[in-house]
C-alpha cells in the first residue's frame, strides 16, 4: 500500500536535507504529503506538524536514536516505522538516506517484513505503565550508592549497594548491560536481563529473567537520590519501587529481506570483536603459504 501520508520524526542535529528531499519528492509524484510528528525534547522543525494517527507510515530521520523515539511515537497507533541512517547504519536503521527511495518503493508494493519490537513495561510507585524498548536503568543522582534489591516473581534475588541497575531487552541488551558487564540476548529471546552496575562488594551477577516473570526493584536513594531512565530519556522519579513487565509486539520496525542481523551488525560496528590471539593466529595460517613458497 502507498502511503498517503508520511510522518517523519528527526535528528536534532545532523545533515537530512537529502533524505527530506526524496521523501517529500517521492510523496508529491503518488499525491502524498510529509508532516512531522512532535516528540518530546525536539525542537528541530523541518515539515508542518502532524498526528502519528492520520499517518501511514513513520520514517526516522537519523540513526538508532531517533528510531527509538519514532517507535515510540508510532506504537499507539499500530504504524511501522521506517528507520533512514543520515550517517552510519546502526541495528535499527532498515536503509540509507542514499537508497530511500528504493526503499519505499518496497514498502509501497508490501516487499518487506515486521519485525515486532517488545518492550519492558514499567511501573513506578504506582504510577504508569512506561516503556522502554532498550532499556530502563535506575542510577544514583549524586556521589552517594543506591540501595538496590532485586525480586523475582516474589522471591529475593538480591540486594546491592551501588551505581544502579539496568533492566533491558534482548535490543537493549546490546548496550548499556553489555557495557556493564551483562549478557548479550539474542535478538528473538523471550526474556529480560537485569545488570547491577558498579555493585560495591558481595555476589551479583547478572540475571536472565524469562518473559512470563514479574521483576520487582526496590530502590533506596540515600542522601543524594536516584534518577530513571527509560532509553536513555531521564524522567522526573524520585522511585522507591519498580514493577517490571514484558511487553511483546510493543512497536513495529520495518525490515527488507537480506538485511543484517543483530550480532552481524554489532561485528560490522566492532562492538563485538574477536580477541586477539585468534585473529593473530588467522592472520598467521593466512600468511603461511607466502613464507614456504
Amino acid at each position: 500500500m502507498t502511503p498517503s501520508r508520511i510522518g517523519v520524526v528527526v535528528h536534532p542535529h545532523r545533515r537530512l536535507d537529502r533524505a527530506l528531499n526524496t521523501l517529500r519528492e517521492w510523496a508529491a509524484t503518488r499525491d502524498g504529503e510529509v508532516v512531522q510528528i512532535k516528540v518530546e525534547g525536539q525542537d528541530r522543525e523541518v515539515a508542518p506538524y502532524g498526528e502519528a494517527a492520520e499517518c501511514d507510515l513513520v520514517a526516522a530521520l537519523g540513526g538508532d536514536g531517533t528510531t527509538l523515539a519514532a517507535l515510540h511515537a508510532a506504537a499507539p497507533h499500530g504504524l511501522p516505522v521506517l528507520g533512514i541512517a543520515c550517517g552510519s547504519l546502526g541495528a535499527l536503521t532498515a536503509t540509507s538516506a542514499e537508497d530511500l527511495s528504493d526503499a519505499l518503493d518496497r514498502f509501497a508494493a508490501d516487499d518487506w517484513q515486521r519485525r515486532a519490537l517488545p518492550a519492558v513495561a514499567v511501573t513506578v510507585d504506582g504510577h504508569g505503565p512506561k516503556n522502554a524498548l532498550n532499556d530502563l536503568v535506575v542510577v544514583r543522582k549524586g556521589a552517594n550508592q543506591v540501595v538496590v534489591g532485586v525480586e523475582i516473581d516474589g522471591e529475593p534475588y538480591v540486594r546491592f549497594a551501588g551505581d544502579g541497575v539496568v533492566i533491558a531487552t534482548p535490543l537493549g541488551s546490546s548496550a548499556y548491560t553489555m557495557a556493564a558487564g551483562g549478557p548479550v540476548l539474542g535478538g528473538n529471546a523471550p526474556a529480560i536481563v537485569v545488570t547491577p552496575v558498579a555493585s560495591h562488594g558481595g555476589s551479583t551477577p547478572p540475571l536472565v529473567v524469562g518473559a512470563q516473570s514479574a521483576v520487582r526493584v526496590t530502590i533506596e536513594g540515600g542522601w543524594g537520590g536516584a534518577r530513571i531512565e527509560l532509553d536513555g530519556q531521564i524522567h522526573d522519579y524520585e522511585p522507591h519501587e519498580l514493577l517490571v513487565a514484558w511487553q511483546a509486539d510493543y512497536a513495529t520496525l520495518v525490515r527488507f529481506a537480506g538485511a543484517e542481523t543483530l550480532l552481524a551488525g554489532l561485528r560490522r560496528r566492532r562492538i563485538l570483536q574477536d580477541s586477539p590471539r585468534v585473529v593473530a593466529r588467522d592472520e598467521r595460517e593466512a600468511g603461511a603459504g607466502d613464507a614456504c613458497d
